[in-house]
């Protein structure tokens, strides 16, 4: 793969969506290190796939739903049965039948799981693309309100063992910094905060490094990793 300029976005998309080989994605890993459109467009996929990722749950087949497929299936015909096997009849019915059974099980599921993914999105509050001081996009945080925020992270911290991310919130200037919760290591996660009134366009969000255990006094006391301030999604 040579990167295409021309479609940086539809190279981002593919990335984000694991749509590249394992040669391609490193390439553009290593290209939008060097590439600030192509890291953005990426930053970009992420945010607007993010509901996506974060909303699909594993649905369960039930012994009940493998009946009912068992019993939809058509009855083998007596002109089949009677030619001549390569096996015996029974083992040719059984191969035949478990088949059908997996690929009809593997539609339902497919379906099952698309439908029940496509009825839990909820869309973003806000949005804020969170940077650092030298502008570089470090992390994305989604307030959906009721409790719920996701935080995306795109960039590596440096975390000592003895240290802790904490994502921050200003709802007001009243209200002061408001601790959204703890990230363990650094990898993405789901938050789930205080009760805090409905997020707002300029609402500023950013993650700081703090004590194992968060914030001794509350308030954000270590250095700033990244901040920003929130929009609303179109």
């Amino acid at each position: 793969m040579t990167y295409d300029r021309n479609d940086t976005p539809g190279t981002a998309d593919e990335y984000v969506l694991g749509l590249l080989d394992p040669r391609d994605a490193a390439e553009v890993e290593v290209e939008m290190e060097r590439d600030a459109d192509l890291k953005a467009a990426i930053a970009a996929s992420r945010e607007r796939f993010l509901p996506l990722d974060t909303s699909m749950e594993p649905a369960a087949i039930s012994e009940g739903l493998w009946r009912r497929i068992e019993a939809a299936l058509p009855v083998q015909s007596k002109s089949i049965e009677k030619m001549p096997p390569t096996r015996p009849a029974n083992d040719n019915r059984r191969g035949w039948r478990m088949t059908a059974l997996l690929a009809i099980a593997a539609t339902i599921a497919l379906a099952i799981g698309l439908a029940a993914s496509l009825m839990r999105i909820q869309e973003p509050l806000v949005i804020a693309v969170l940077l650092n001081d030298a502008g570089e996009v470090q992390a994305v945080v989604e307030d959906f309100g009721s409790e719920k925020a996701v935080v995306r992270m795109l960039a590596d911290f440096d975390v000592p063992s003895d240290k802790t991310i904490q994502v921050w919130t200003l709802p007001s200037r009243e209200t002061g910094p408001v601790s959204l919760g703890l990230i363990d290591g650094i990898h993405s996660a789901t938050l789930d905060g205080p009760v805090l009134p409905t997020p707002q366009r300029d609402q500023l969000y950013e993650i700081t490094l703090e004590q194992a255990g968060g914030s001794p006094t509350g308030l954000p006391t270590g250095p700033i990793l990244a901040k920003g301030f929130a929009k609303l999604p179109r």
